[in-house]
């Protein structure tokens, strides 16, 4: 283990744990020394996952349901995990969703809410109730999970391109309400090649990624880890309030910052 991204006795939990780049992480904080807390909609799949982990790794592990777009369970999954563990020490606000909708006129008030709620909502109220504490405490690491969306918009998902501007927005705003004692980060991945990924029509993606990707593919789930180590770990110490672009260059190619 590479004892500059050591994550010994440190308690993480990261929301949208059971699968995908929340899964990635989880795993590697784990690896490196943490007690991991697994949340997600379905807390059967995050059980089993902490299972896995357990079994791997050693580390202890904890999944937990949380539908993070729900205020009240939100507060129910901090208050269960400084229960059992006395503390978080570093929050993952991975979470998310891009539902799909045939025009702009189709989508509805309960879908733009719902889109809004889970991935900006929820991690402002678990962001603010983790933040504070730590405050309080003994400092720690939030790390917010953006998209390439935020800075490059497209007409098939723009209630979840405006939810990750804000998340992007957030992440400057906490850095500054929780410093010094809590650095606040945000990883903003382009597309990668997650389970989502199995709905997309491949060849035409790789057409896209050929034309439009500077890396000429989209990332792969392990490839987000060595982000998320840094920001979770003292690799980063002097970090906080930046946006880490992940993404193959996509976003500057066609005109992100």
């Amino acid at each position: 283990m590479n004892k500059i991204f050591d994550m010994t006795d440190k308690v993480a939990v990261v929301t949208g744990g059971s699968r995908g780049l929340g899964r990635e992480m989880a795993i590697a904080f784990a690896e490196h020394g943490a007690t991991v807390v697994v949340a997600s909609r379905k807390a059967d799949a995050c059980e089993e996952l902490a299972r896995e982990i357990e079994k791997a790794t050693g580390r202890k592990a904890l999944g937990l349901g949380c539908h993070v777009g729900h205020w009240d369970e939100c507060t129910r999954l901090a208050e269960e995990v400084w229960k059992r563990f006395g503390r978080i020490d570093v929050l993952v606000n991975n979470a998310g969703k891009s539902p799909l909708y045939g025009s702009l006129g189709e989508i509805s008030e309960d879908l733009y809410d719902k889109v809004l709620d889970l991935n900006l909502k929820g991690p402002f109220h678990l962001s603010v109730l983790v933040g504070e504490r730590m405050v309080a405490e003994k400092g720690g690491v939030i790390i917010n999970v953006s998209s390439v969306a935020a800075v490059s918009p497209s007409p098939v998902e723009v209630p979840y391109g405006l939810a990750k501007a804000g998340l992007n927005n957030l992440t400057v705003a906490l850095a500054r309400a929780f410093a010094p004692k809590v650095r606040v980060n945000c990883i903003m991945p382009g597309p990668f090649m997650t389970d989502i990924s199995k709905a997309w029509d491949m060849k035409a993606f790789e057409e896209t990624a050929k034309r439009d990707i500077p890396m000429h593919r989209g990332g792969e789930p392990n490839e987000i880890v060595g982000a998320a180590l840094y920001l979770a770990s003292g690799a980063s110490t002097y970090t906080t309030g930046s946006i880490l672009k992940i993404d193959g260059g996509v976003s500057r190619m066609v005109g992100g910052g």
